[in-house]
């Protein structure tokens, strides 16, 4: 048991625990430009477009204390839309 926690930990240890920051594409709401949002701080915004081939993006952005937005979540995934 003992052993066990000390691998763990040695494997922990090892991990990378920062993340790159979110980068805007094209068809957010902060790509290329400041965006500003009249909602109090702490209000989440979600984001829905259709990108680069056909891929549906999701995102959400958090209102920050001087009304800026910051981009917090994004994922792309297919779009199966059916007529």
């Amino acid at each position: 048991m003992r052993y066990a926690a000390i691998l763990v930990a040695m494997a922990l240890a090892g991990c990378n625990t920062t993340v790159p920051p979110l980068e805007p594409i094209p068809g957010s709401l902060t790509y290329g430009r400041v965006a500003y949002s009249p909602y109090p701080p702490g209000t989440v915004i979600k984001n829905t477009f259709l990108g680069k081939w056909g891929y549906r993006t999701f995102e959400k952005y958090v209102v920050q204390p001087d009304g800026t937005l910051k981009l917090t979540y994004q994922q792309t995934a297919p779009d199966f839309l059916t007529d």
